[in-house]
């Protein structure tokens, strides 16, 4: 038995090797499990992504597990069946097979339908998306005894959250990238270069939060020559940004007449804050929208969690913008499907390491338990709903995580 006293911290989980020498061990070692684990096309939210890559299935199906793909499950991401064949995985053309596996990730939330084709007591990895939550969709979890974790919620030592960051990467480039395109007049906007030229200023950009979509998606900003505020409450954060990008920036708290005021002269708004356990909270109210410029754009990456806008609603990449108040309104919870593949592996480099962990341990109970980032990300758990906010939002019993792995161990 390992007697080592050193914690292992989420991060490091995370970025463990693969195929590792394993150390002598005396007497009771946990036997690693063989693990079915099932990866569908998606059929939701026009999304083109694939929770895991063909490079990734080399490592799980050399530890021992089985890979289930179903068929055309990466076409979009140009990952076709032949290259999953020849990493080893099993290829099924029947959905019904797919979700009677033991494990099942998905990069966007199971339909109905498809929790009923899981087996009872099975794990699903996915995101949450709140916008779209239905009190059907926790409750037929419930019955069916799922424990369900979030991607959006798992969380590392240093309080953050490792999906979120891989994509908040994706998603600050694409947001700045997508408003240019937006202020164009073929797409409804002002007529504006993002950039400007020489004698005629920049487009002026205003970004709510200063996390890794903030940091993105200003270094793409001042690469074009755009003018850049950043809002944010976390002084840390803000101060982060100065010495991350190298340069002073325009910062400030969320002072709503200062916010007001720098709203009033935006071309571009980009929504940009992520919430630790439930929905992000409105910052922009409908009436400071309505006093905005006609054909100004608004980039709601945190859609997905409910979105900071009041007049943000969601949308998909089949018909992602809506214009309010003269408003042009972007508003795609899964921005970085735009780039499919480039987004699939990273989330598979994530997701990889975590179900490795799984097949190492006796149980999910044992991982839970000894790893409080990945219980953060649980939010339903064998028939209990594990996540206050949406105990609360749906008028739900609470159960504590910590309580239920207590009394089980």
């Amino acid at each position: 038995m390992n007697t080592s006293s050193k914690p292992i911290h989420f991060s490091d989980f995370f970025t463990e090797g693969h195929f590792e020498t394993q150390p002598e061990t005396l007497l009771f070692e946990t036997k690693p499990r063989s693990l079915t684990i099932g990866i569908p096309k998606e059929t939701i939210l026009c999304e083109h992504r694939v929770a895991l890559v063909p490079h990734s299935l080399r490592a799980l199906i050399g530890y021992g597990h089985q890979v289930v793909v179903e068929a055309d499950a990466g076409k979009d991401s140009y990952f076709s069946d032949h290259h999953y064949s020849e990493a080893g995985a099993l290829i099924s053309p029947s959905r019904e097979e797919v979700f009677k596996s033991h494990i099942i990730v998905k990069v966007a939330p199971p339909t109905i339908e498809e929790i009923e084709l899981m087996s009872p007591d099975s794990i699903l990895i996915s995101p949450l998306q709140i916008p779209i939550l239905q009190d059907e969709y926790l409750e037929r979890l419930r019955k069916k005894k799922i424990t369900a974790l979030a991607m959006e919620y798992l969380k590392a030592e240093d309080g953050s959250f490792p999906i979120v960051r891989t994509m908040s990467e994706i998603a600050g480039t694409s947001a700045v990238l997508t408003a240019a395109e937006y202020l164009t007049n073929s797409q409804g906007g002002r007529g504006v270069l993002l950039g400007g030229i020489s004698g005629v200023p920049p487009a002026k950009i205003v970004i709510l939060g200063a996390g890794f979509v903030a940091e993105n998606a200003i270094r793409v900003a001042q690469g074009l020559g755009a003018s850049v505020r950043v809002f944010d409450n976390n002084i840390t954060k803000l101060m982060r940004l100065q010495n991350v990008l190298g340069r002073h920036i325009h910062t400030s708290t969320f002072n709503p007449v200062h916010l007001a005021y720098q709203l009033l002269s935006a071309d571009v708004v980009i929504g940009a804050m992520h919430s630790k356990t439930g929905r992000t909270p409105i910052l922009v109210t409908e009436e400071m929208v309505s006093k905005m410029k006609d054909g100004s754009v608004i980039i709601d990456v945190s859609i997905d969690q409910g979105g900071c806008i009041e007049t943000s609603k969601l949308t998909t990449l089949d018909a992602p913008s809506f214009v309010k108040h003269g408003v042009v309104h972007y508003c795609v919870p899964n921005i970085a499907s735009k780039v499919s593949r480039t987004a699939s592996q990273s989330i598979s480099n994530i997701i990889t390491p975590l179900l490795i962990k799984m097949g190492s341990m006796a149980h999910i109970e044992q991982l839970l338990f000894s790893h409080n980032g990945i219980r953060n990300g649980c939010y339903v758990y064998k028939g209990f709903i594990t996540n206050e906010y949406l105990a609360k939002r749906f008028e739900q019993k609470y159960t504590p995580i910590d309580l239920l792995l207590t009394s089980h161990l």
